[in-house]
Parts: C-alpha cells; sequence; structure tokens
C-alpha cells in the first residue's frame, strides 16, 4: 500500500499566511527525504485557515525545492476554471518537472456564498463536470481542436476527487477516484465501490479502477498524545459551524482555557471520530480495516496540527507504519 501527503497550507495563529506557504514546502522537502510517494496540495479560495488558493503557483515551488516526489493537486476545482488554462498551467508544470506531476480534479463551489458571488459561479449553474474532465483530458493529449503548450511529451495522470456521482463519472471516464470525507462513512460506500469497478472503462490513464482513501492521520507514543494533535483542527472545523468562518489553527493550551458548550464539545467529538487518530498499533489497525473495507491501493493522509515538530513526528511514524 503506497502513503501519500496532502498538505492544505493550514494557517497559525501567530503566523502570516505566507508562512503557511512555506511550511509546506518545507513538508514536501522532508516528505520526499522520508519516501512518501507523492504530496499534493489544495486549492481553497477566501477561507482565512488556509492559504493555497492555487494549487499550479504553489506546485512550481514545491517541484523546485524537490526532485524525485511525485507532486500534485488534491485538487483544482474545476467549476471555477477553463478546462484549457488548467491543461496549459500542469503542462508546464509537467515540461518543468517531467514524470512527477499529477492532476486531481474537483467539483467543490466556493466556500460561503459571497466566495461563490466571488468566483462567478452561483448554485444554480449547470453542472458540466463530466464535459470539462472530458475537454481537459483532450487537451492534455493533444486532442482537441487547438494544441495547448506546451506540447505534451507523456501522459499526466489525472485523477477525480470522487462523490457519489463523482464514482460513475469516473467509471465512463477511465480514470481512477480519491474518496474522503463523508464519503467513507456512507452506508452506500461498499455498493458505489463496487459500482465504480464493475463499470469502469478502461482508458490510457488506467487500464484497471483504482481507488486512493483520503483522511485525516496523526500518529503519536499514545492515543491521548494523539488526539491532542488532532484538537486543533477539530475545534477550527467545530467552531466554523458556528461562526461560519474556517479559522487558524490554534495551539491546544489556547483551545483549553476557552469555554466549551456541550454543542462544541460533541462536534470537537464528532469530528476527532473521522480520522485514524492514535499511537501507531491505533492508526496501524484503522487503516487495515479501511484498506480492507475499500481495497484502495493508496492513502493519502491531509493532517494538520497547530505544533510544526509533533506534524513532523507524526509523518515519520506514519512513513514507518505504512510502505510500499
Amino acid at each position: 500500500m503506497r502513503i501519500s501527503l496532502l498538505d492544505r497550507s493550514r494557517t497559525r495563529a501567530g503566523y502570516s499566511d505566507g508562512a503557511a506557504l512555506t511550511h509546506t514546502i518545507e513538508r514536501a522537502v522532508s516528505a520526499e527525504r522520508l519516501g512518501y510517494h507523492r504530496f499534493w496540495v489544495a486549492e481553497h479560495h477566501a477561507v482565512p485557515g488556509i492559504a493555497s488558493a492555487s494549487p499550479p503557483v504553489l506546485l512550481g515551488a514545491l517541484g523546485a525545492r524537490t526532485t524525485t516526489i511525485r507532486i500534485g493537486s488534491g485538487g483544482v476545482m474545476l467549476p471555477h476554471h477553463q478546462p484549457l488554462v488548467v491543461a496549459e498551467q500542469f503542462l508546464m508544470l509537467d515540461a518543468l518537472y517531467p514524470d512527477r506531476v499529477d492532476l486531481g480534479v474537483g467539483r467543490t463551489l466556493g466556500f460561503t456564498a459571497p466566495v461563490r458571488r466571488a468566483l462567478r459561479h452561483g448554485l444554480d449553474a449547470p453542472d458540466t463536470f463530466t464535459e470539462d474532465i472530458e475537454e481537459l483530458r483532450d487537451h492534455l493529449d493533444g486532442a482537441a481542436a487547438i494544441t495547448a503548450r506546451p506540447v505534451a511529451e507523456r501522459t499526466i495522470p489525472v485523477f477525480v476527487l470522487a462523490t457519489g456521482r463523482g464514482l460513475a463519472v469516473a467509471a465512463r471516464l477511465g480514470l481512477p477516484v480519491v474518496i474522503g470525507g463523508p464519503v467513507l462513512g456512507s452506508p452506500s460506500l461498499r455498493d458505489a465501490l463496487a459500482a465504480y469497478r464493475s463499470e469502469f472503462r478502461p482508458s490510457p490513464r488506467a487500464p484497471e479502477p483504482a481507488v486512493t482513501v483520503s483522511l485525516d492521520v496523526l500518529v503519536a507514543d499514545t492515543d491521548a498524545e494523539a488526539r491532542d494533535l488532532a484538537l486543533p483542527e477539530a475545534w477550527a472545523m467545530a467552531r466554523s459551524r458556528q461562526t461560519g468562518e474556517f479559522g487558524p489553527l490554534e495551539p491546544v493550551a489556547a483551545i483549553r482555557a476557552q469555554p466549551w458548550t456541550n454543542q462544541l464539545r460533541e462536534r470537537v467529538e464528532a469530528q476527532l471520530a473521522q480520522g485514524a487518530i492514535g499511537s501507531p498499533a491505533t492508526v496501524r489497525s484503522h487503516l487495515d480495516k479501511l484498506v480492507e473495507a475499500t481495497g484502495a491501493e493508496e492513502i493519502v493522509a491531509f493532517s494538520s496540527t497547530y505544533d510544526r515538530a509533533a506534524q513532523a513526528a507524526s509523518d515519520t511514524a506514519l512513513r514507518d507504519l505504512v510502505g510500499d
């Protein structure tokens, strides 16, 4: 089973947004040294807690600081972009860093209504996700009516970040899928994955169906220590449901010093329960069960915490647990 990282460039209280991007680059360098398979970055617009709004720009910096690890997007949100422009960006990245670039695409809209308006994409806009992927694929492969440049010299892997409908799209187009979030807890997940595999149409990018699972993973010496590491992210998620704003990561001591309502405590606990968080034995057991349930060939961990030294230690422990 392959193991990879997704870093969302989470901001931290007391640090600038620019520092979050620098931290992402430093983590990618470390991930390469540890032997991770891929290092992906995300696209989020106008979110106070996330500094990464443009995967192609950040990937250019990552490619310049690394030499062997695969780099990619998890993902580019196609509703916000013209397929030709996305193709040009990733063809440029592939020309600069040959055989290292992945393109993950999703359909998630903006975090709030004002962001969606700024992106010129309302909730009533037509769903052209399938057509956009097909057009993007043609541009990447030099099969469109116009030739995107630089001219493709190799096939760039394309992944679909899939919800239930996304699985059907990926099957029809012959593309690998990345599943995570609420999809992992769905009672119909097994049936949805079985349908993806049975309906899959082989393509040059994926002759067989391929499933990657993405989830929050944090490893520490004990379960209690790992829960402390996961608390800043869980707190930010729980607070966002009250305030409507997904904020920077805060230190654990500062979080514990704030007032907690019963509702907030329940939301934090629910968030902590969604990931693989604990000692090496706890995390390994969780991942083994997840792989058995999904048949996944790869795990992409998107963990984040306030303490960067503890984050680095978790990355090292996870790599020791799971290898190629």
